[in-house]
């Protein structure tokens, strides 16, 4: 196999940017464009959060 061959895949390998809407600062993803691939899951968020306020705030991990 020659050098060519090996970055052969390289060459052919693409990323297409996301859809966007807006402009400036106020650009953000095309929500009708994303799938379940993109993006981020913020599934567990809310109970993240409630963990941390109860083990660095001592009034509520009394009660």
């Amino acid at each position: 196999m020659s050098g060519d061959d090996e970055q052969q895949p390289i060459l052919q390998a693409t990323v297409q940017p996301l859809a966007r809407v807006g402009e400036g600062c106020l650009s953000r993803f095309d929500p009708d464009a994303l799938n379940d691939q993109q993006g981020a899951d913020f599934s567990a968020a809310e109970q993240f959060r409630q963990q941390l306020l109860v083990e660095h705030n001592p009034v509520l991990s009394k009660s």
